[in-house]
């Protein structure tokens, strides 16, 4: 192994060791930081590194994706493709959601979702002549209707910032200028590392081994397994010696109250009750955790309460709702939004693939704006996206308790579907992290009673793990069917400045 700035344990050692190997394989030298001669198209295949919430897979990821960058590897990061050289290779860091990928870049690991990799941008000659400038690898052009001093503003953020599409919104473009449409990926790229693994399919595991010959998949096997696969998950199936376990919890995580409580659920004999006693006991003697007597509304703005039963989600959307005086006709600007879905006939599937790739896949957090300037359409923050602000044509449904269906304030014919956002279910939950999470226990004491078991496991220790490991530094465990008043009305400033300068991704209404 070479020598890094960061210390490994022996288990990082050793998986660092065993992906070294694979990558050799590959033509990549991890030890002398070295391009070798690309092999002929052959498959070296997938490894998996696997461990628990602590056992240091983020930062293994972030150090071999330091050394392939040292080496010479390209990442391809979503942001934007040039053209492809005859003796580039090719990294991509990817995760099934845009609030997963951010976590990501947090760390300075340039990540993007699977989405924008399987499917690749259709730019516009003319702004690409731009792009390939930026990046180096041209001429400075001369584009009609672009002042000079346009692209120097480009360029200078560029410098700033290594982002083309910010570049090109500081010159004064639009997204729909430069990105015409979306195509899927036709040419393969080299290496895929894989976060959050435990969340793919197998369609989505399918279609990542077509694109990418080397895989190394970073997974939890104490997560929930995607609702489609039978409790299992898709690294399950790999020969042992493909799958590199990581269980020790790191130095830096030894003093973390939330993830003590995450892995006393591995002990067989805990019931909930025990379980509970331990979660009131941390309160007493640290402020990371919280024994909650209510739920806090001001937090379900943009962290959602995390819930099992459909039943209790619904119930705190419209106590939410009620609280903040939202009246049913309308949404008020700042409300958190989930992403259900794309509804457009097949013979608009360029649009789909638009909207996807512009961060609108299912399960996508979002921030409700304002409307947009056509009926129907509406203004969005999409939590953990790149270029964060879009407009589009959108469905929104808030389903109320005890009826079968859901009421639509306002609609589009067609576009982007959403419910309501201030609390998701555990299983919506996976993939995404807030600094400070509320866990509603009361679902967790009926998942408890059920007795239902998951992968050998009672499904509520799982639940309950996937429900701690969101929080980043606080969690509230809430005890108690309340919901607080708040204290200050719904915020959208922040989003507005933060996103400065935006990108304009307007969509036209299908016809």
């Amino acid at each position: 192994m070479t020598q890094n700035a960061v210390t490994f344990s022996d288990d990082q050692a050793s998986a660092y060791d065993a992906i070294a190997e694979l990558l050799n394989a590959a033509g990549i030298d991890l030890e002398d930081e070295a391009l070798l001669r690309p092999p002929g198209g052959g498959v070296t295949g997938v490894m998996a590194v696997i461990g628990k919430a602590g056992s240091g897979k983020t930062l293994l990821l972030a150090e071999l994706c330091k050394t392939l960058t040292q080496a010479g590897v390209q990442v391809v990061s979503g942001d934007y493709e040039g053209r492809k050289t005859k003796d580039r290779r090719t990294l991509a860091v990817l995760a099934p959601t845009n609030k997963a990928a951010s976590v990501l870049r947090l760390r300075g690991v340039p990540a993007t979702t699977i989405h924008r990799i399987l499917y690749t941008p259709v730019y516009d000659p003319d702004y690409e002549r731009i792009a390939e400038w930026l990046a180096g690898n041209g001429e400075r052009p001369e584009i009609e209707g672009l002042s000079y001093e346009a692209l120097d503003r480009a360029a200078s953020f560029y410098a700033r910032n290594n982002s083309i599409p910010g570049a090109l919104a500081a010159a004064g473009l639009r997204g729909s200028d430069f990105i015409t449409g979306w195509k899927r990926r036709e040419e393969p790229l080299d290496i895929g590392f894989i976060d959050e693994a435990s969340m793919l399919d197998d369609r989505q595991f399918e279609d990542l081994k077509e694109i990418f010959p080397t895989l190394v998949l970073f997974g939890d096997p104490a997560q929930l397994a995607p609702v489609n696969q039978s409790g299992s998950m898709v690294f399950d199936g790999l020969p042992e010696p493909r799958k590199l376990n990581l269980s020790r919890v790191h130095r830096q995580e030894a003093d973390n109250p939330i993830l003590d409580l995450a892995h006393a659920l591995a002990d067989p004999a805990l019931d909930f009750e025990t379980f509970e006693h331990m979660v009131e006991d941390k309160a007493r003697g640290d402020d990371r955790i919280v024994w909650g007597q209510r739920v806090e509304v001001d937090l379900m703005a943009r962290s959602p309460v995390l819930v099992w039963r459909n039943a209790t989600r619904i119930r705190l959307i419209n106590a939410f709702r009620t609280v903040y005086g939202a009246p049913d006709e309308e949404l008020l600007e700042g409300e958190p939004l989930i992403c259900d879905g794309i509804e457009l006939p097949l013979k608009h599937r360029k649009k789909r693939l638009d909207l996807e790739a512009r961060g609108l896949i299912k399960g996508a957090q979002v921030i409700y704006l304002g409307p947009g300037r056509k009926p129907g359409f509406s203004r969005l923050h999409v939590i953990g996206a790149e270029d964060p602000q879009v407009s589009a044509a959108s469905i929104v449904k808030i389903e109320k308790p005890d009826e079968e269906e859901p009421f639509i304030p306002f609609a589009a014919r067609m576009g982007a579907t959403f419910l309501h956002g201030a609390a998701v279910t555990i299983h919506k939950a996976q993939g995404s992290q807030w600094e400070t999470v509320q866990v509603f226990a009361p679902d967790l004491y009926a998942a408890a009673r059920a007795g239902r078991v998951e992968a050998g496991q009672p499904l509520w220790k799982r639940l309950a793990y996937v429900a701690i490991t969101r929080a980043q530094e606080r969690l509230i465990w809430v005890v108690r069917n309340r919901l607080s008043k708040p204290t200050h009305p719904l915020q959208v400033e922040d989003l507005r400045q933060a996103a400065a300068p935006v990108l304009t991704l307007e969509e036209e209404t299908p016809e």
